[in-house]
């Protein structure tokens, strides 16, 4: 299978862990925590880190590329090294004037790095295991994947919070952080230049004009699926609430009693809403697992709708109180957290669903791209929206958009038995659910 025989239990964890950081850094809460301590305006926090969705969007579009040149290895590594110089990078720039221009375009930077590192890693996963190692190793995956999730919006914030109150610095707090995480990267990258097995199937495919001509015949075959425009809507519409939620949920958390927020500190939300929120999240999405795994996504499909749409409502009841309790404010996230992972099972479920097909594989990525956008673009105006009508009222707003997602699944026609034996294929998609 490979000139050199290595554990995946030697790879595997590290490999996905390593891919689940940049992107919690680049395109999560995390860099909008940043940029709301640091002093910037929810309207700008949230438009600018909406664009680092792009490279995610985009990705479907040079994954051929990755196939064309060099080894899914050598992408693997390369990507690692300049993720990590890049880290340090934005650590650099943070206490400079310019912070906020030149931080964004080494995160654009971090975030295309982490795009093409997500195909090469899920590439030489396959490449470099067995049909019966992939299943085994699955679940181990995306484990380490949802642990890289608690890290990154968890303990990393919990981290840069103690490092405010320690050095009385924000600035430099959030430099060193990403110093820390820099080191990380550049030692998981030499860790995996010497750890990481030589697949003998691992090639490039230059010379082979598949890979262009091939991209353009299945791209063009994605859209001539039966009733594409409806599934489009939904893949684009069923998060329109919770990707306007997610941009302001830190900065309203963070924000001032008398502004209309929380009041928490930096190490408040990354507890809250990096770790209890995750937690959740993940549990959730467990169950959701199991239950269409069990009945199936049609018989599941509207309790996963409500569940990821009701407890939005969460939200307007905390800028209607302002509760100053930490356990209800923790209570509360888990709910909505919870609900979340629950109904975005149907989600994934649904991408499976649509990519069937002979070019599975190639339409799941595109669908992801599309998953992408549907999170970008309500993310672009979020903060212009709410610093205009006030959190109460935006959160009010976010669970109007959900409206949407209601009616485009009653028109929804999915294969009763589709879901009961598509738990292992939901398990090995179900990495990512921001």
């Amino acid at each position: 299978m490979s000139k050199k025989q290595v554990s995946p239990w030697a790879w595997v964890p590290s490999l996905y862990f390593g891919q689940g950081i940049p992107y919690v850094v680049a395109a999560t809460t995390f860099s909008m925590i940043m940029y709301k301590k640091l002093g910037i305006s929810n309207a700008d926090a949230a438009l600018y880190t909406s664009w680092l969705y792009l490279p995610w969007v985009i990705k479907p579009f040079w994954s051929p590329f990755v196939d064309l040149f060099k080894t899914k290895r050598w992408w693997v590594v390369s990507m690692q090294f300049i993720m990590g110089v890049a880290l340090a990078g934005v650590g650099f720039c943070i206490p400079a004037p310019f912070f906020f221009q030149s931080t964004l375009a080494i995160l654009w930077l971090i975030a295309f790095s982490s795009a093409t590192h997500d195909i090469a890693a899920d590439g030489f996963y396959m490449l470099a295991l067995d049909e019966h190692k992939q299943s085994l190793f699955v679940g181990i995956r995306s484990t380490f994947y949802r642990i890289a999730q608690i890290v990154g919006q968890g303990l990393l914030v919990i981290l840069a919070g103690y490092l405010e109150q320690k050095f009385n610095n924000i600035a430099l707090a959030w430099s060193v952080t990403f110093y820390g995480i820099a080191a990380f990267f550049i030692c998981i990258a030499i860790y995996h230049y010497f750890i990481l097995p030589k697949p003998n199937n691992d090639k490039p495919a230059a010379g082979d004009t598949y890979p262009i001509k091939g991209f353009i015949s299945t791209f063009a075959s994605f859209f001539q699926k039966k009733e594409i425009i409806l599934s489009l809507a939904f893949v684009l519409l069923y998060r329109l609430g919770e990707a306007q939620l997610v941009k302001i949920a830190s900065p309203f958390m963070l924000d001032p009693i008398n502004k209309g927020g929380l009041g928490l500190s930096t190490s408040d939300v990354g507890f809250v809403y990096g770790t209890v929120g995750i937690i959740a999240l993940t549990v959730g999405g467990i169950l959701g697992g199991i239950a269409a795994a069990t009945y199936g996504l049609k018989n599941c499909l509207w309790i996963m709708v409500l569940a990821m749409n009701i407890p939005n409502f969460v939200y307007v009841y905390f800028a209607y109180t302002q509760p100053t309790n930490y356990a209800i404010i923790c209570s509360g996230v888990a709910i909505e957290q919870f609900g979340y992972g629950f109904g975005f099972t149907a989600f994934m479920l649904y991408l499976i669903y649509i990519s069937q097909g002979e070019f599975k594989t190639a339409h799941y990525a595109i669908c992801t791209g599309f998953m992408a956008l549907g999170m970008m673009l309500p993310g672009l105006g979020a903060g212009i929206l709410q610093e205009s009508i006030g959190y109460l009222n935006f959160f009010i707003w976010v669970c109007i958009c959900t409206i949407p997602g209601f009616i485009l699944t009653a028109f929804l026609k999915i294969d009763k038995q589709f879901g009961i034996k598509q738990k292992n294929n939901y398990l090995l998609n179900n990495k990512s659910s921001n």
